[in-house]
């Protein structure tokens, strides 16, 4: 059975517009509240980034899972992350997240973690989607769930962050910028850090509703960057509007991507024996990331894109340690999901216990030039098949001669093809990207 709501990380669109709408949420709620309540404990987690559309998904929400019979626990604004790791603390049968993470305030998204704190097996997701295809029923008066607020939510999990670093280092003496992209980390992630004894500058801090990932966080840099340049800080950290991503910035201004954090997290557990296996990327991870870990003899393998695949491989390996350069890190001996607080913690454990500064630790690494271009086609018509998009690509492949990769996948949400080229002379990469990318429009 394929899935008609659910995507690769639960359903999202713009507000307003199905499936985003408040019947549909309602609905929603109580299909899952149908299928939760046939076991355990009859308690589901609701957490919401700052999105003034929040408010509408709670409430709808929270009506349909009480009328499947569902105890709702309200934890407010709250990173994503934090949502799973409660959802297992309060034996709770699931935890919702009400978020789009890095998209703009007119988006939004519903996505589920299981009672362990991952993504909802198959199997669940299937359940809710033939739920959703049946009448609404409302659960007789003395079976309706009932809600209540979590208010000691957000220290508890600033606490959870905290015991991330080793009891025996402290942040003292280190002075850092963190953006909170106006999002679900404004009140967690600057608590984490003075109480870890480090001098705080905050940006990104004020939600209104509006202004979640405007020109800040994870997704642009330029405001991190200019601040840790004039407050002269030791590095910057910047998260998306929910906060499973983060990016870094060193002293210098330089931006330290998903596979730089990735690969410093890897370093480290090396040196310290500590590494299980190697290393989950995917097909964007840079080619630079694949050969500073082969300089480590640390084994690499690719997934698709998707934090959801990298968590797929890392449990058919049996490894521990993975992400993506979007800013989504994976590491299992610490979480059960992406976290961008805890995953900042460990580049900081890493580097106190080294004694080298970010920029230090990042130099093992050299990134390749990669270029990504994206290609509008025409719906029904399938450029990447058409025989002269091949002999471009095939072409391209032989001219860079094991220097580089080329990587042409389809949008999985827009009629868009993603032509990505990467090598060692920028301007080259270029080049052969605009190569490819003009044959695919012309097929198109």
């Amino acid at each position: 059975m394929s899935r008609k709501y659910f995507g690769t990380d639960g359903v999202r669109g713009r507000v307003g517009d199905f499936p985003i709408t408040p019947e549909f949420a309602m609905k929603l709620g109580w299909a899952a509240g149908r299928v939760l309540s046939q076991r355990g404990t009859r308690k589901v987690l609701i957490g919401k980034d700052t999105r003034i559309s929040g408010y509408l998904l709670e409430t709808a929400l929270e009506a349909g899972l009480i009328a499947a019979g569902i105890d709702v626990r309200l934890l407010g604004p709250m990173p994503t992350p934090a949502v799973a790791y409660l959802t297992r603390t309060f034996r709770a049968e699931a935890g919702i997240v009400i978020s789009a993470s890095h998209n703009p305030y007119y988006d939004n998204g519903i996505k589920f973690f299981s009672a362990d704190g991952t993504k909802l097996p198959d199997e669940v997701e299937l359940a809710i989607e033939y739920e959703l295809e049946q009448p609404m029923l409302c659960q007789p008066s003395e079976k309706l769930g009932k809600a209540t607020r979590i208010d000691d939510a957000a220290g508890r999990y600033i606490e959870f962050c905290k015991s991330h670093l080793p009891n025996h280092m402290s942040l003292n003496g280190l002075n850092i910028v963190i953006d909170c992209a106006h999002g679900a980390t404004y009140h967690i992630a600057p608590a984490v850090f003075k109480e870890l004894g480090a001098a705080v500058t905050v940006i990104g801090a004020t939600p209104d509703g509006f202004n979640i990932n405007d020109h800040c966080g994870a997704t642009h840099t330029e405001l991190l960057q200019k601040t840790v340049l004039e407050t002269k800080a030791d590095l910057g950290i910047a998260y998306d509007g929910d906060g499973d991503r983060v990016m870094l910035v060193d002293h210098s201004g330089r931006v330290i991507d998903g596979d730089e954090i990735v690969y410093i997290i890897a370093r480290a557990a090396k040196a310290q024996h500590k590494l299980q296996g190697g290393v989950v990327g995917t097909l964007m991870s840079n080619l630079g990331l694949e050969l500073a870990l082969k300089e480590l003899d640390i084994p690499f393998a690719r997934s698709a894109v998707g934090d959801r695949y990298v968590m797929e491989l890392l449990r058919e390996k049996n490894w521990r340690i993975g992400g993506e350069n979007s800013g989504h890190v994976l590491n299992l001996d610490h979480t059960c999901t992406g976290d961008g607080i805890i995953a900042s913690l460990q580049v900081l454990t890493a580097m106190i216990e080294a004694g080298l500064s970010l920029a230090e630790f990042s130099q093992g690494m050299h990134k390749l030039p990669q270029v990504l271009l994206n290609v509008k086609f025409e719906k029904g018509t399938a450029p990447l098949e058409k025989q002269h998009v091949k002999q471009v690509i095939a072409q391209v492949e032989a001219e860079l001669n094991g220097s580089g990769r080329v990587l042409i996948r389809k949008s999985g949400t827009e009629p868009l093809i993603r032509v990505m080229v990467e090598g060692e002379d920028e301007t080259q990469v270029r080049q052969y990207a605009e190569r490819i990318a003009a044959a695919v429009k012309i097929a198109s």
